[in-house]
């Protein structure tokens, strides 16, 4: 195969508009180890029979490698199986979702429970299109037109999940500040308490507010999200300016799940969180 064959190949894979992690590590890989045995990119498209700007494109996040160019380039850099085994966890970008948020959307996709706490909106899954318009309408920088679109679908195909999972225990605890934020208006915040209490209905979907007058709080870090997979292993998620931290290690998601077990005796129950949430919608 010609390197003008093998980028036929490629040509399948056009440059990612949102090159995700997995792809920018891959690349990076790639790149060090090609440079590690001496060699240009042009030295190793020619060995590997893809053009230059292909590989740059590549070691740069750009593309989607396929299969071909993988075990080219494994069996160039010294066939460790390094490549092979990391090219099992590249995906692409996903619009509309934070960077550093990605990996926890896939594993909500397939958890067996999720918890929320929340401090400083209403979560994701519980937004209204109205509420979720208005906190991305408030992103610095601002969002274009087509970010902001792409943010808002984003948001609403996650909340799939709370409708396609009904045997799937979802459990959120959100402070009462939060819901006495008017963001985006009067109107939004209407519609936002009538997409939260239809949403909550469903048996395995539990919400409960933190009172403002609350004398005790287990929480005071910061938001957290906790998960359980299908292989019964807890992780756990924060997120703060511009970041986020997917939490692995045991003892430290065992500490998370004391405290949001310890928030849920400090909230108002169901019953009391949607009474609350029904007068804080009469008064708007």
């Amino acid at each position: 195969m010609t390197t003008d064959d093998a980028d036929v190949t490629m040509g399948d894979y056009e440059r990612e508009p949102d090159p995700s992690d997995s792809l920018r590590t891959f690349g990076a890989v790639v790149q060090a180890l090609r440079v590690h045995a001496g060699l240009s990119r042009s030295d190793f498209g020619e060995q590997v029979r893809f053009s230059k700007h292909t590989v740059e494109s590549v070691e740069l996040g750009r593309r989607m490698p396929d299969d071909v160019f993988v075990e080219r380039a494994e069996q160039a850099l010294g066939n460790t199986g390094a490549l092979r085994k990391a090219s099992t966890h590249l995906t692409r970008g996903e619009p509309g979702l934070a960077a550093w948020f990605r990996r926890w959307a896939r594993l909500e996709k397939v958890a067996v429970s999720l918890c929320t706490y929340e401090c400083r909106l209403v979560p994701g899954l519980l937004q209204s299109e109205g509420y979720a318009r208005a906190v991305f309408d408030n992103s610095i920088p601002l969002l274009t037109d087509e970010q902001l679109e792409a943010q808002v679908a984003s948001r609403l195909e996650r909340q799939e999940m709370l409708r396609g999972r009904p045997s799937v225990p979802f459990s959120f605890i959100v402070e009462e500040s939060v819901f006495r934020r008017r963001l985006g208006g009067s109107a939004v915040t209407r519609g936002l308490f009538d997409h939260v209490l239809e949403h909550t209905t469903p048996r395995n979907v539990t919400l409960q507010v933190v009172p403002m007058d609350a004398e005790f709080h287990a929480c005071l870090d910061g938001p957290v999200q906790l998960l359980e997979t299908p292989e019964r292993r807890r992780l756990g998620y924060s997120e703060g300016q511009q970041n986020g931290r997917l939490i692995t290690d045991p003892k430290e998601v065992s500490l998370l799940h004391q405290r949001y077990d310890t928030m849920r005796s400090q909230a108002l129950n169901p019953k009391d969180s949607r009474d609350l949430l029904e007068r804080l919608r009469g008064a708007l």
